[in-house]
């Protein structure tokens, strides 16, 4: 373990490493480069293989460990699994075959629960991540709330179409959102790293009572603090650089970055 703790030492200019089953994981990127404005960041958009939710956790592990490999390749000093269903399926193999540290991203079940007065909370995430051992377990804690499940079938593939606003989308979210609403649910969880794109629309459909929680702010806390106990963190004055790769049309990435970013286009 000591190590480690040289190497991130070593090279705490080092850039942090992102990947994720294509565009939604820049909402965690976001909160990370706010938290920490001095850190290059690498982010890898695996559009091509989108959405990890309908894949095997066999295939899951396979796609995560290629992306891990091209950000080590990139001297990463971290890498952030910036996918609920990468995490949830692949995060215990990639712990266990590399000695760098990750940051994984889960459905935030336990802030829900613990601050439900009703006991009942909702869920909007992807199969992969719903029919996970690590979901499985978490969920288990919390035998007193209530938790409606609901997968968010065909969501992933709209969103990376960049058809955010479609009426499409928009039937879907009623779909999937009434049956929680008549559950009376006062909490919903966004578990997907896809889905805060989704929150204008979401809370057009949900009573004000209803308060919608993801896990991108506590993302960013962990990796800062990660960074922090290993002595990683980047001291340089300057504001940090990003890269964004994509193996798919990077109109969508440069859509949801506003322009504001170049994406190269890269097979990964």
């Amino acid at each position: 373990m000591s190590s480690f703790f040289t190497f991130v030492f070593m090279n705490n200019h080092n850039p942090i490493g992102l990947f994720d089953s294509g565009i939604g994981g820049t909402s965690i990127w976001s909160e990370i480069h706010i938290l920490l404005p001095n850190e290059d960041t690498i982010y890898l958009a695996d559009s091509k293989n989108a959405p990890y939710g309908q894949k095997s956790k066999e295939e899951i592990i396979l796609v995560s460990i290629k992306n891990t490999e091209y950000l080590l390749n990139q001297n990463c000093k971290i890498i952030v699994v910036a996918c609920n269903t990468a995490t949830t399926n692949a995060i215990k193999e990639l712990r266990a075959k590399y000695d760098v540290p990750f940051i994984g991203i889960e459905p935030a079940i336990k802030p829900a629960a613990l601050h439900s007065k009703k006991h009942i909370i909702g869920i909007l995430a992807t199969k992969g991540t719903l029919n996970s051992d690590l979901f499985y377990q978490t969920t288990e804690k919390f035998q007193d709330t209530k938790i409606i499940e609901q997968i968010g079938h065909g969501l992933v593939p709209l969103i990376e179409n960049g058809e955010i606003n479609s009426p499409e989308i928009n039937a879907l979210l009623h779909r999937y959102l009434q049956p929680m609403i008549n559950a009376n649910i006062d909490y919903l969880v966004l578990g997907c790293s896809h889905y805060p794109y989704l929150i204008p629309q979401i809370k057009k459909i949900l009573p004000n009572t209803i308060q919608i929680i993801d896990s991108g702010e506590a993302v960013a806390r962990q990796t800062k603090k990660i960074l922090q106990d290993s002595l990683g963190l980047n001291t340089q004055p300057n504001k940090g650089k990003t890269l964004f790769y994509t193996n798919s049309n990077p109109k969508v990435l440069e859509n949801i970055l506003k322009n504001k970013y170049s994406v190269v286009v890269k097979d990964f």
